[in-house]
């Protein structure tokens, strides 16, 4: 395990427990889905109208069945993901609906911005997982953009993906469309190949939208990231350990109903909670405190034995300028140093969620590399300290030409891709770019070299006719 920052004892972990237990005890969680009241009756758990009250031994059984890691299948299985332990996947931004042109400009997201983050994903080094909802396309209607978003995941990219959770039956034409291409829908039934991101409605609540995908998922063992997004004095508790106890509860909840629809369903305990901007009411992502509870949830995670997520290139600012990297480097590297398995909105956020930029996909996609990088083991070995070259070379040689430099030159070090490393007159002389000019170019770079990923013809044409049978219905 890398060394990672600690904020919790074991004090801490075991407060925050009872005050979860307690919160279950006398305040209840609300499931505004009738399914959901119905399993948690059937197992024994109280219930008040839509507010039901779970025993410990609900939570003891629930923590015990979920495991501790799991597999999601890509299309290509080469490129299938481990989340838990000590791996860590990486997905790009999720629900902005709009874009920020590389002129500052804001316009609303299409269909084709879309298409070219899944572009992106198949293309990039870092990032191990598509999203799904990467931006809201206001050119598809709301009720059947999921359908398209689905499609293009799968025939775009052949990464692991999301599977759309904006309601049930999201779920189930995600659960109907991989089953398609996987050949058959009975080759997924309890083996992951989508993920659903199930969000809490603060305080204490669920959805019947989100609890209803979650059963789905659940059910076809599907995998279900639970999570949610509490500000610290408007829809949680303003101190951070009162926002800990009540945000504890409402994952465990969704955790608990998966696994009484499931045991053994793939779960994961994630957060993008953070601070209410007390001047104005806002939602505040830049915030130091968004750090502080995504260290605090990802040892919670651990405390638990479940795999965490959390939230990675977060900013307020509304353009990829020195506010966003000064934000986004610190929440995505203070997450990772936190131990998170999978984190979503690794790249391209901007504006506090309202927005992605291709620019900032790409600058952010050059921090993840680094981080990856600072991440990788040293590996030290006799080989690799190689004393024979330091004896050879001695005292005041030099390095640079040594056969051992040209052998390892290209893959000893991190090489970025639109960050500048040279000198001022050649930086000059290339024209002065920008960070942003430079990614701008390389995103034109990128979507240039795109090459579709192999899929079976006959497999993508079925998943077409089934898009557009539930758009007809």
């Amino acid at each position: 395990m890398y060394e990672r920052m600690h904020l919790l004892s074991e004090e801490d972990f075991n407060k925050l427990h009872q005050a979860t237990l307690e919160i279950y005890k006398d305040v209840g969680v609300a499931f505004h889905e009738p399914e959901a009241l119905e399993i948690f009756k059937g197992a024994g758990a109280r219930i008040d109208g839509n507010v039901v009250f779970i025993g410990e031994d609900l939570v003891d059984k629930a923590l015990e069945s979920a495991p501790s890691e799991f597999v999601i299948e890509g299309r290509n299985p080469d490129k299938s993901v481990t989340i838990g332990g000590d791996n860590l996947v990486l997905a790009p931004g999720y629900g902005s609906p709009f874009m920020i042109t590389k002129d500052g400009e804001q316009r609303e997201a299409v269909m084709d911005d879309y298409d070219n983050f899944c572009k992106l994903v198949q293309t990039s080094k870092y990032v191990d997982m598509n999203g799904c909802l990467m931006v809201e396309p206001s050119d598809r209607p709301a009720e059947t953009a999921h359908l398209d978003q689905v499609f293009s995941n799968l025939v775009l990219c052949d990464k692991p993906c999301l599977g759309s959770s904006v309601s049930r039956q999201a779920a189930i034409d995600s659960i109907e469309l991989a089953g398609i291409a996987w050949g058959g829908k009975d080759k997924i039934k309890d083996r992951p190949v989508l993920m659903g991101i199930i969000s809490s409605l603060s305080p204490l609540q669920y959805s019947a939208e989100m609890a209803g995908a979650l059963i789905e998922y659940a059910r076809y063992g599907q995998a279900n990231m639970v999570a949610l997004l509490m500000q610290a004095g408007a829809t949680g508790p303003v101190t951070l350990p009162g926002l800990l106890a009540v945000q504890n509860a409402e994952v465990l909840a969704g955790i608990i109903l998966a696994q009484l629809v499931n045991p053994g369903s793939a779960v994961v305990y994630g957060t993008t909670s953070t601070i209410t901007e007390m001047r104005t009411g806002a939602l505040a992502i830049g915030a130091p405190e968004l750090a502080m509870i995504q260290n605090a949830t990802m040892q919670m995670a651990q405390f638990y034995g479940l795999p965490s997520r959390g939230s990675g290139g977060l900013t307020d600012a509304h353009f990829p300028d020195m506010q966003a990297g000064i934000e986004s480097t610190f929440a995505l590297s203070q997450t990772i140093l936190s131990g998170a398995n999978f984190i979503l909105h690794a790249c391209g956020i901007l504006g506090s969620y309202i927005a992605m930029s291709y620019e900032k996909f790409l600058a952010d996609e050059e921090l993840c590399g680094m981080l990856r990088r600072f991440l990788k083991p040293l590996d030290v070995s006799d080989d690799r300290i190689d004393l024979p070259t330091i004896k050879e070379v001695g005292v005041g040689g030099e390095y640079l030409t040594h056969e051992r430099t040209f052998e390892h030159c290209r893959s000893e070090f991190y090489l970025p891709a639109i960050l500048s490393r040279t000198d001022y007159e050649s930086w000059a002389n290339a024209g002065k770019k920008t960070l942003k000019e430079s990614a701008t170019a390389l995103l034109e770079q990128r979507l240039a070299q795109y090459a579709k990923p192999d899929i079976d013809s006959d497999i993508e044409q079925m998943l077409s006719e089934y898009v557009t049978k539930r758009k007809n219905e």
